[in-house]
Formats: C-alpha cells, sequence, structure tokens
C-alpha cells in the first residue's frame, strides 16, 4: 500500500462507468467517452458512457476512479504506474492523467485557473 495520503480536501469527483445516458452529457473526443457534470450531481458523481471505438482500456475502462485536484499533473504522477498519460481537456480547461494507486484507479487534474468552479 501507498504510504503517501492524498489531500481529501483537494477531491473534485467520483467518476462512475455506465452504458446509460445520465443527463446533460459532454463529449470528450481524446477518449471518445461522454461525460456528465460533477458539479451538478449531490455526490459529485461523473458518469462515463465510452464509444464503442473508444482507444481506453483496462482498469480506466471498466472500474470507478476518484479524481483530485493537483497543481501540476506531472510531479503528481511521478511513482505511479501510469494508465492515461497527461492530456488537455477542453482547449486546456483542465490538465488529466490516470494513474493506478494500489488497485485504484485515480485521476489528477490540474485546472488553468485553481479556483475553477465550473466544467467544462
Amino acid at each position: 500500500m501507498s504510504s503517501k495520503q492524498f489531500d481529501r480536501t483537494r477531491f473534485d469527483h467520483i467518476g462512475v462507468i455506465t452504458e446509460e445516458k445520465h443527463g446533460e452529457e459532454n463529449f470528450v473526443d481524446a477518449t471518445r467517452v461522454w461525460v456528465t457534470n460533477p458539479r451538478i450531481h449531490p455526490a459529485n458523481v461523473e458518469y462515463l458512457r465510452y464509444e464503442h471505438d473508444t482507444p481506453v482500456t483496462g482498469p480506466i475502462r471498466h472500474l470507478p476512479h476518484v479524481a483530485y485536484r493537483v497543481d501540476s499533473v506531472d510531479e503528481a504522477i511521478k511513482g505511479h504506474e501510469i494508465l492515461l498519460e497527461p492530456w488537455d481537456v477542453a482547449d486546456g480547461f483542465v490538465r488529466v492523467a490516470f494513474v493506478l494507486v494500489d488497485g485504484a484507479v485515480v485521476e489528477f487534474m490540474q485546472y488553468r485557473n485553481p479556483n475553477e468552479t465550473g466544467w467544462f
């Protein structure tokens, strides 16, 4: 088990895989997935509905994830098994990467505006 505890005050959302549409969705072209806005869910849940031709495989495709805000995605991923390398979403609104931490999928999110409260 990893010894470094994540800062719980930097929690952003929980991502849940689904095959059903859940309200208004945004499309992320790089991963071919439809995502909902976790800001409007009472428990900060983001639903992810992958297209059949998604390049995403492995744990990210099948397991839920927990997301944390970080100051630097590149620094946050150091020492972790990388599942998806860092990339920009919505023209740089947020930079994200996915890693595996003790069998759990974790997303690190570096918002262009660190005080961002909206969604892309």
